[in-house]
């Protein structure tokens, strides 16, 4: 019940009052009384004395620090900046030192960085080289530390000092920038033959057609139109059979030759590589030799130069047989028409590939046959935004598809998929039940589940889990999905209530998988008597030894802290044990293995139990092996075996003394 508002308060005397106080006035007023903010005092130092007495109390504050949290960086950089912000650099150099004699500190770069920094900036340049060697030996893969130090002597106009920093650095074979500062270092200086050099080691180091082709460039930069066509050859014999990377080396190649204006060199290239390349991995060559024909040359031979000969081959090939290799060379001339981009002709390949329908109303025929279909319908989606065309594509082929004998699902979800993406969501439902009626397949009813879930569409999903049920009552997924769902939802009784007309159904695919499901069910529900009920229910059904031991460990684990409880849940998987171990003698003798694997986890639950565990009591009822007639078979005897036997070599020593005496 909602909470009454307060009443309104009635103001008798509206007359205005003899003093009027404004917002500003209060504002006013309440900064005059507003109490003035403490600070602390300021301290001035006025001699010598003084400032040693501050000097050394913040030295015991900064050291006192250091004790406590001595891997803090931070705590070491303040102090060594306060010292060295008095002008005491030995005694700052003395606390750098101190922590890169910590491990963990000396692998840090920024540590380091400071140091030198603090060096340089007062100009203590043989200090700072100092730092710098032991720096990039400490960590020479910081890069960071290879061109600070790099820069330091470059400003100081040491160029050969950095040459040589730069030629430790390369000796560690660094990524391919460090590589690029080098080369870049050298022709600030003009040095061209030297960055050639650089560029030698490095294809060297990174053989990569990314490093050739800038090795190429740089040739091409300085003029060296010949070196640079050397360095591209050189490029081609070493990764012409590399297909990930040798389409972007042969583009880069035939670039370079137009460059040039030698253009039959270029398409020389350019038809080598796409004799090489793989068609699927030579998509940004088609483009890039397409727009090379272009350009130089007429439409005609464009399509000679490009589409032509292959365009004969695959004409060829379906017209003596159409449906060859299972269609693949349908699909394999869809592709080539499609890097093409011609959209009439590819529609007119799409069509005659699919008007070739397969012989036999068999599913294995149609089974290739049906992605053309679903290529053609992506293709007009996707490349040639014809929606239209693309919904008409989806309903030729649902109606080709012979349904009274098999049907395909990926069709019917895709189709109801694009209506979807449409915003069509009524069409897609329609689409969605049509294939439910006329072909109740597993994916389709998982699907159309998951989409109306999302919607938030319960009452749906709940007709569509009936329905599927009715298509498949002995689909033990589809119930525990069912119950999952009214989990979900919170509604125990119906999660109950759909478990209890799963188990009671006459067949099911999977029955161990539902049972597992209903009974982690009530365990997490908190019910444990009506797990124990239901284990009942699973026994009176099968005597598993599975079973029997799911039994056991669900009473060991309802074990609380209470002794008493302890003792109740002992004896609980005691009596499970016991009722197992009775059947399998009594009613399964021939069952010996699996009696054998009880007692064993028998044995091993009551060591769990500790103290309130008793081995001796399964350890009593444990086989002992003998060997038979051959090595491969093993017999077990258990103790009520053992003493059958001795009482039968009793009778038989007793008979052969009486037999004896007789002689005699």
């Amino acid at each position: 019940m909602a909470s009454k508002l307060p009443r309104a308060t009635q103001v008798k005397n509206k007359t205005p009052a003899p003093i009027q106080i404004t917002a500003e006035q209060i504002l006013r007023e309440a900064r005059e009384r507003q109490e003035a903010e403490i600070r602390p005092p300021k301290q001035k130092i006025t001699d010598q004395t003084e400032l040693a007495d501050y000097r050394l109390r913040r030295r015991k504050e900064f050291e006192s620090l250091i004790s406590r949290v001595g891997w803090n960086k931070s705590v070491w950089v303040k102090y060594a900046e306060w010292e060295e912000s008095h002008k005491d650099l030995k005694r700052a150099r003395s606390i750098w030192e101190r922590a890169l004699g910590i491990d963990a500190l000396s692998r840090d770069h920024t540590i380091w960085l400071k140091y030198v920094h603090m060096e340089m900036k007062n100009k203590f340049v043989n200090h700072a080289r100092n730092l710098w060697d032991r720096a990039v030996i400490r960590l020479p893969r910081v890069d960071q530390l290879w061109y600070k130090y790099i820069h330091m002597e470059e400003m100081l106009g040491n160029v050969a000092g950095a040459r040589g920093i730069f030629e430790r650095w390369m000796e560690w074979m660094p990524d391919q920038q460090g590589w690029f500062s080098y080369i870049k270092f050298e022709l600030r200086y003009n040095e061209i033959e030297r960055a050639r050099e650089i560029f030698e080691r490095f294809v060297q180091c990174h053989p990569k057609v990314s490093a050739w082709i800038r090795f190429a460039k740089f040739e091409m930069k300085n003029g060296e139109i010949g070196r640079a066509r050397n360095c591209y050859e050189r490029a081609v014999d070493k990764f012409a059979d590399d297909d990930e990377e040798a389409e972007q080396l042969f583009v880069a190649f035939a670039e370079f030759e137009d460059k040039c204006r030698e253009t039959d060199r270029a398409r020389c290239i350019y038809k080598f590589a796409l004799d090489h390349i793989p068609k699927g991995r030579a998509e940004d060559l088609y483009s890039k030799f397409l727009a090379f024909e272009k350009q130089y040359g007429d439409r005609e031979g464009i399509e000679d130069a490009i589409v032509g000969k292959r365009r004969f081959q695959y004409e060829d090939q379906v017209k003596k047989n159409p449906r060859n290799r299972h269609y693949d060379t349908w699909f394999d001339y869809i592709r080539l028409e499609e890097s093409v981009g011609n959209k009439e002709r590819i529609r007119e390949v799409y069509e005659r590939a699919i008007a070739n329908v397969p012989p036999a109303e068999e599913k294995r025929y149609w089974q290739r046959y049906i992605y053309l279909w679903i290529n053609y319908a992506l293709y007009e989606e996707l490349d040639a935004q014809d929606m239209e065309r693309t919904r008409h594509v989806y309903r030729e082929c649902l109606k080709l598809i012979p349904h009274h004998k098999f049907s395909f699902a990926k069709i019917w979800l895709l189709a109801a998929q694009f209506e979807i993406r449409q915003l069509r969501l009524k069409e897609a439902r329609l689409l969605l039940g049509e294939a439910i009626g006329r072909a109740p397949k597993d994916k389709i009813f998982k699907k159309y589940i998951e989409i109306e879930l999302h919607f938030g569409n319960i009452d749906r999903c709940r007709n569509l889990y009936e329905k599927y049920l009715e298509c498949s009552p002995e689909n033990c997924y589809a119930w525990s999905k069912f119950a999952e769902l009214e989990k979900s939802l919170y509604e125990t009784e119906r999660a109950r209530a759909v478990f209890e007309l799963a188990i009671d159904q006459p067949a099911l695919d999977f029955p161990e998988l539902l049972w597992k499901a209903y009974i982690d069910f009530e365990i997490s529900e908190g019910e444990l008597e009506k797990t124990r009920a239901l284990y009942e229910r699973l026994l009176n059904r099968t005597k598993h030894v599975k079973v029997w031991l799911s039994y056991a460990k669900f009473e060991a684990s309802a074990m609380s802290s209470d002794i008493n409880q302890k003792k109740k849940c002992l004896q609980h998987t005691r009596d499970v044990f016991e009722r197992a171990v009775s059947y399998l003698i009594n009613s399964a003798p021939e069952l010996k293995e699996e009696r054998v694997i009880l007692l064993e986890e028998w044995i091993d639950m009551e060591n769990s139990f500790g103290e309130l565990g008793d081995a001796i009591i399964a350890f009593g009822q444990h086989t002992r092996s003998s060997p038979a007639a051959y090595e491969e078979y093993i017999d077990y005897l258990f103790p009520e075996q053992i003493t059958n036997n001795m009482k039968l070599l009793d009778s038989a020593y007793k008979w052969k003394k009486q037999r004896v005496a007789s002689k005699d």
